[in-house]
C-alpha cells in the first residue's frame, strides 16, 4: 500500500505559508497564509491574530521570572492597571521595573512530613483554548512561548479524591485574571517525584502588555507542599538552560531531571532556532539530564526533528515519543522558502548558492530530484513511535527495537520496485500478535505506564495536523525485554477517534481522546472532547475560540472499548485578555483541562547505564586492548564505537529492503532464491546543521540539519576505493566503526561500487565511551531470514579496528 503524502504547513520569522495540494509525487502548490486579517486557513490550522509571524522569533533574554517582594516572595497584591473587564484597546499600565528572578529552589524542598497524595489525587494544568500549527497543543513545534502559540491565562491545579480543587500556581503568587502582564503565565506537564511530595512542571511567565512579543521561555518549577491546609511553594529549577524553552520534565532514578529542550545540542547560538526536517519549523534538540544540584547538564538524545513528553518506567527506561522524519529537505522545491546551503556548521560559513542545495543521503522525494532512480519509490517518510534510552543517554534505539514491520508506520513501499522477493510493511505479511496499524502521517503521543501493571503503556493515537494531539486512545505491550514480535498495541477508544483528515463525523467516533492516565485504582482518565472532527477556529481576532472541549473525564466500557464518562470539574471559567500583538484579545469561557498525572508514592526504578556486551567485550581482550583506555580515548573525543556481527542478516519479518545480502569473498545469507545483493561497505552519515532558509541575501535565523557522510574523525577508519564515511565489511559479515557521540547518526549497507542497498530510516544518536552492538543490522527477534539464530560469532571487523587504533596510540 502507499501512503499519502501529509500536506505541510511552513511559518517563519517573516511569512506562515500553507503548503497544499500535496500529490502522491510530493508536488507543492503555495498560497499566502493568515497573516494580516486574522482569519484562519480554510483548514484550521492556521492561529488567528499575526499569523504566527513571530513564532520562531528567538532572543536571548531569560524574563520568566515572577515579580517578588522585598522578602524574596512572590506578590499577590499587584494587579494590573486596566480594568480586566475593559474591551477596548488602550494599553494596561504596568510597572516600568524589571521582574527580579524568583531564584533557584532552595536546598531542602518538602519536609519528610509533606503531603504526599495517594490513589485518587491528581494534579492537572487548564490552558485557555488554543489549537493550530505551532501551538503549545500541537504535535510538533509545541515548545514555542510567545502569547499566540500559548495564551496565558492557565494554571497547575490539585483534585483531591474528594472533588475539591485547588489552583497552586495561583496560591503560590503566579498567575492572574483579567488583562495578562507580568505575573501571566501558561503551565504544563506536570510529573510527580517518587516520593510523591513534589512535581516539576514548565511554565512560561510573563505576557506582552505593551502590544509586542516579549522575550519568554518556557522553564522549569518544582512545586510541593500541596496538601489540604498546606501553603503551596514554587521554584524555579536551578541550571537549565536559561536562554532556552524547557520542557516535558520528569525525575530520573538518581533525582536527575529530565527534560526535552530546544538548546542547540552543542550550545551553538547561530543554529538558533532549530529548524525541523519537515517544514523548517522551530524545533527542540533532544532529551536533556540535569543534576540541579551540580549544575551536571548533558544531551542524552540528539532528535533533529523532536522528541516527546519522556517518562522513567518501572524497569529505569527512559521512554518517549521520537518524531523521524529523515528524508529530504521538502522546502527547496519551491523557490519561495530560499532554501540553501551553509559551507560547515560554524557562524561564519559561507552561504552556498541556492541551486547548490542539494542533498546525498537518503533516497529522493520527488522525480525532479537528479538522483531519481526510477526503481526506487519516493521515499516521503514521516511517523511518531515510541523510543527508549537508558538514564545515562545509552541504548537509543525504538522501543525493544519494534520496527514498522512489527507496528506499522510511515514509507511502506519495498525499496526495490523491480525486487519480487520485496513487499511493503503491511502487517497481513508478518508473523506477530500485533494487527494494529500505527499508520504514517502521525502515530503514537502521551505516552504513560500503567501503574497496575508495569510494561503496558497507553497512548494516544493522533493525526500530525487538525487534531490538537487528540485521537484514539491505545494501549500496547512494551515489557523491557519482550519480544517485538509479541508487542500487541490494542485499541482503548473507537479507532474512529481518531482525527480525519476532513471534518465530517465518523460513523463509530466518540469524540477525540488525549493524555491518558492510568490511575493505580486501575480506573482510566483522559482529556476529551465530544467533537468528532478536526479542531476548527470559531471565533475571531478579538475573540478567539477553538470548537474542541477538552475536560478531563473518567472512561467507562462500552462493551470491548471505553467512553469518555462524566467530567471531574464542573468547570474552570476564567476571564484573561492579552494582546497580539497590537489587538486585545479576550477569552471568557471554561479552559481546557490537560495532562493529569497521580500524585502517589512510587517505587524508585533501577538506574539503568550502558554494559559492552560480553561477545564484544572478550573480542576486545582478545586484541591486547584495555577496555578502560578504549573507553575512556572515546569519551575524551566525543565518540561510540558501533558493532554488528553480521549485517547480511535481517529478522525474519522484515522484507521490505533486500534480505539476499552477500559479502564478496565472505558470507552470504538468504531468504528466498530471489535477486542476491552483493554489500561491501558500511557508510555513516552525520547530522550537520547546514541548510539555512530565507534566501543567502535576507537569511531567517536558525539551521535545519543536513545527512552528511561522516567525517572530522581523529583517526582514519575509511579504507582505500571506500565511500565517504565508510568502513568495510569484514568477510565474516561484521562491521566495527567510530561514530561521533552526541550527534544524530545514520548509516546505509552499500554496494562494492558505492551503490546503496539497505538504508537507515531513523537518526540515532550515542553517548561518549558507548561500546554498542548489534547482533545483526536490523535487531532479529527469533530468527533470521534463514531461520537462524542472532549470530554470536567474535565480529572481525572489531578486532580489525582495534588494532588499527592501537597502532595508531603507539602500540
Amino acid at each position: 500500500m502507499r501512503v499519502r503524502p501529509r500536506c505541510p504547513i511552513a511559518s517563519s520569522v517573516l511569512i506562515v505559508l500553507a503548503l497544499v495540494g500535496c500529490d502522491d509525487g510530493g508536488s507543492l502548490n503555495a498560497r499566502q497564509g493568515a497573516v494580516d486579517g486574522g482569519e484562519p486557513a480554510a483548514d484550521g490550522t492556521t492561529p488567528p491574530g499575526d499569523g504566527g509571524a513571530d513564532l520562531d522569533a528567538a532572543g536571548p533574554a531569560d524574563l520568566d521570572g515572577a515579580p517578588n517582594d522585598d522578602a524574596g516572595e512572590p506578590r499577590r497584591d499587584a494587579e494590573p492597571g486596566a480594568d480586566a473587564g475593559a474591551t477596548t484597546d488602550a494599553r494596561p499600565t504596568v510597572d516600568a521595573a524589571p521582574r527580579p528572578d524568583l531564584g533557584p529552589i532552595p536546598d531542602g524542598g518538602p519536609s519528610p512530613e509533606a503531603f504526599s497524595g495517594g490513589d485518587g489525587t491528581i494534579l492537572f494544568v487548564t490552558q485557555v483554548p488554543v489549537a493550530g500549527f505551532n501551538t503549545v497543543t500541537s504535535t510538533f513545534a509545541n515548545h514555542l512561548p510567545v502569547t499566540v502559540a500559548a495564551p496565558r491565562g492557565g494554571d497547575l491545579w490539585i483534585r483531591y479524591p474528594d472533588g475539591t480543587l485547588r489552583n497552586l500556581t495561583r496560591e503560590a503568587g503566579y498567575g492572574q485574571e483579567g488583562v495578562q502582564t507580568d505575573r501571566a503565565i501558561a503551565v504544563r506537564e506536570p510529573s510527580v517525584h517518587w516520593s510523591g511530595q513534589r512535581a516539576v512542571f514548565s511554565m512560561v511567565v510573563g505576557s506582552n502588555p505593551d502590544g509586542f512579543h516579549g522575550d519568554f521561555h518556557w522553564q522549569l518549577y518544582e512545586v510541593w507542599n500541596y496538601g489540604p491546609g498546606e501553603q503551596p511553594v514554587v521554584r524555579k529549577v536551578r541550571g537549565q538552560p536559561a536562554d532556552y524553552n524547557n520542557v516535558s520534565p520528569t525525575y530520573g532514578s538518581d533525582d536527575r531531571i529530565l527534560f526535552v529542550s530546544d538548546r542547540p545540542r552543542d550550545g551553538s547560538r547561530h543554529h538558533y532556532p532549530l529548524r525541523d526536517e519537515y517544514e523548517g519549523a522551530p524545533t527542540i534538540s533532544g532529551v536533556w539530564s540535569l543534576d540541579p544540584i551540580s549544575g551536571d547538564l548533558f544531551l542524552m538524545n540528539h532528535a533533529p526533528s523532536g522528541v516527546f513528553s519522556p517518562v522513567v518506567d518501572s524497569a529505569g527506561r527512559v521512554v518517549f515519543v521520537q518524531w523521524d522524519h529523515l528524508q529530504r529537505d521538502q522546502l527547496t522545491e519551491s523557490p519561495q522558502f530560499g532554501a540553501f546551503t551553509y559551507a560547515d556548521e560554524s557562524a561564519a560559513a559561507a552561504k552556498l548558492p541556492e541551486s547548490a542545495a542539494l542533498e546525498v543521503f537518503p533516497e529522493p522525494r520527488t522525480a525532479l530530484d537528479p538522483a531519481f532512480d526510477v526503481n526506487r519509490p519516493i521515499l516521503i517518510y514521516n511517523q511518531f513511535f515510541l523510543w527508549e534510552l537508558n538514564q545515562d543517554g545509552t541504548a537509543h534505539e525504538t522501543l525493544n527495537h519494534v520496527g514498522r514491520h512489527e507496528w506499522g508506520g510511515s514509507y511502506t513501499d519495498p525499496t526495490f520496485l523491480d525486487d519480487r522477493s520485496l513487499t511493503d510493511s503491511d502487517l497481513r505479511h508478518s508473523r506477530h500478535a500485533n494487527t494494529y496499524d500505527v499508520y504514517g502521517g502521525g502515530g503514537l503521543f502521551h505516552v504513560v505506564e500503567d501503574p497496575t501493571q508495569p510494561g503496558r503503556f497507553y497512548a494516544t493515537a493522533s493525526d500530525e495536523f487538525g487534531s490538537a494531539s487528540a485521537g484514539a486512545l491505545v494501549r500496547l505491550e512494551g515489557a523491557k525485554g519482550q519480544n517485538p514480535e509479541e508487542m500487541r498495541v490494542e485499541a482503548v477508544t473507537a479507532a474512529d477517534c481518531r482525527v480525519r483528515d476532513d471534518v465530517r463525523p465518523a460513523p463509530a467516533s466518540t469524540g477525540h481522546y488525549r493524555d491518558p492516565l492510568p490511575l493505580s485504582d486501575g480506573s482510566l482518565i483522559a482529556a476529551h472532547t465530544p467533537h468528532t472532527g478536526s479542531v476548527q477556529f470559531n471565533g475571531d481576532r478579538r475573540n478567539p475560540n477553538w470548537d474542541f472541549e477538552f475536560r478531563l473525564k473518567r472512561l467507562v466500557p462500552d462493551g470491548d472499548l471505553w467512553v469518555a464518562g462524566e467530567p471531574l470539574t464542573e468547570g474552570i471559567r476564567e476571564h484573561v485578555e492579552w494582546f497580539d500583538p497590537d489587538v486585545r484579545q479576550t477569552y471568557d469561557g471554561v479552559l481546557w483541562e490537560l495532562e493529569p498525572v497521580e500524585v502517589r508514592p512510587q517505587d524508585v526504578p533501577p538506574l539503568t547505564a550502558a554494559a559492552v556486551d560480553p561477545v564484544e567485550a572478550a573480542t576486545i581482550e582478545a586484541a591486547g586492548v584495555d577496555l578502560a583506555a578504549l573507553q575512556a580515548w572515546l569519551k575524551q573525543n566525543d565518540l561510540a564505537l558501533v558493532v554488528s556481527r553480521n549485517v547480511t542478516y535481517r529478522d525474519r519479518n522484515d522484507r521490505q529492503q533486500p534480505f539476499n545480502l552477500r559479502v564478496p569473498g565472505g558470507v552470504e545469507t538468504r531468504g528466498d532464491q530471489g535477486r542476491l545483493y552483493d554489500v561491501a561497505f558500511m557508510q555513516f552519515f552525520q547530522a550537520d546543521a547546514l541548510r539555512g532558509l530565507g534566501g543567502v541575501a535576507n537569511s531567517l535565523p536558525g539551521r535545519r540539519v543536513l545527512a552528511r557522510a561522516q567525517h572530522g574523525l581523529p583517526i582514519d577508519q575509511v579504507p582505500e576505493g571506500a565511500p565517504d564515511g565508510a568502513v568495510a565489511i569484514a568477510p565474516d559479515g561484521s562491521v566495527a566503526a567510530f561514530v561521533h557521540a552526541r550527534r544524530a547518526m545514520s548509516w546505509q549497507l552499500v554496494a562494492p561500487d558505492g551503490a546503496a542497498i539497505v538504508r537507515e530510516r531513523s537518526w540515532v544518536s550515542f553517548q561518549p565511551g558507548e561500546i554498542r552492538s548489534c547482533p545483526a543490522c536490523h535487531g532479529i527477534n527469533t530468527v533470521n531470514q534463514a531461520g537462524q539464530p542472532p549470530p554470536d560469532n567474535p565480529p572481525e571487523a572489531l578486532r580489525l579496528l582495534l588494532e588499527q587504533w592501537r597502532d595508531a596510540q603507539g602500540g
